[in-house]
């Protein structure tokens, strides 16, 4: 059994980021990343330092908005159109969860395509569903990095996902099979999950739900990648997969944390830049 290392790999990509930032930069063009943040959340604030940080790491600017939980839909709408109207800000992102007030669809068209960070708007997702897409949804895009780098076969395979959001598991689905694998969705009604995902080469865990992929749910020698990001019983951050008793069995998986997780902000810095290089026709 072997670790996929998302620290490592994530690295190897802010590198080469940082480099092609430098580019830009000897043309006059420093790529950079808005964030913007509604409310308190504990988590949703790591998360933003975190993203703060690697785009430092990697050589571009960043920005934060910081709204207050009582702001209005109208109030994050404006700092949307504030920002997209700068031609210093290449990439926006909105942290989510949003407070339930806010129409979190309505904010999320909002952010131009040009400057979408996440890959979430209509016109992104439908480009990246045609293999046309110049920035890929974060998560997804981070693991077909991290298999590839970590020199992960995924043509011919065998690829079930477990989850099918918006975020993760669809455009995960969509990736792999652009990647020339056979693949299966799997969710809540899916009949037998176990039986489906013993036949998986590659496992993809999306649920978000701690310790749900058990030993028999895996395949002798699978890859697994757990996207999960939960608290155990005793509130210690786990995965989606049981790992101790799970990865005896897999070839590769990846831990949590420093799994997937930095393989997420590596690749938002890849779509920054890719958004200012794209403003250059670069």
């Amino acid at each position: 059994m072997t670790i996929l290392d998302g620290k490592k790999v994530s690295a190897l990509v802010s590198k080469r980021v940082a480099q092609r930032v430098k580019v830009l930069q000897e043309r006059g063009i420093s790529p950079a990343l808005a964030v913007i943040l509604v409310g308190d959340d504990s988590a949703s604030q790591v998360y933003v330092r975190n993203k703060i940080l690697a785009c430092k790491a990697a050589g571009l600017r960043s920005e934060q908005v910081i709204l207050s939980a009582n702001s209005t839909q109208d109030e994050v709408l404006a700092v949307i159109d504030n920002l997209a109207a700068r031609q210093d800000i290449h990439g926006i992102l909105c942290q989510l969860p949003l407070p339930r007030r806010i129409n979190e669809e309505a904010i999320l068209n909002a952010i131009p395509p040009e400057k979408d960070a996440d890959c979430f708007h209509p016109v992104n997702v439908g480009r990246m569903s045609l293999g046309t897409a110049r920035v890929l949804p974060c998560t997804p895009a981070g693991i077909i990095t991290l298999l590839k780098e970590e020199g992960v076969e995924i043509a011919g395979k065998n690829c079930a996902v477990i989850g099918r959001s918006n975020i993760v598991g669809k455009p995960m689905a969509m990736l792999l099979l652009q990647e020339n694998a056979t693949v299966t969705i799997c969710h809540s009604r899916t009949r037998d999950l176990p039986a489906v995902t013993r036949q998986a080469d590659i496992l993809v865990s999306a649920v978000g739900i701690a310790k749900f992929v058990t030993v028999d749910m895996v395949k002798d020698g699978a890859v697994v990648v757990d996207v999960g990001m939960n608290r155990d019983e005793n509130g210690k951050l786990c995965g989606d997969v049981v790992f101790n008793a799970v990865a005896p069995k897999c070839s590769r998986i990846t831990p949590v944390p420093g799994g997937v997780g930095p393989m997420t902000i590596a690749t938002l810095m890849e779509n920054t830049l890719a958004l200012a290089e794209k403003r250059l026709n670069i």
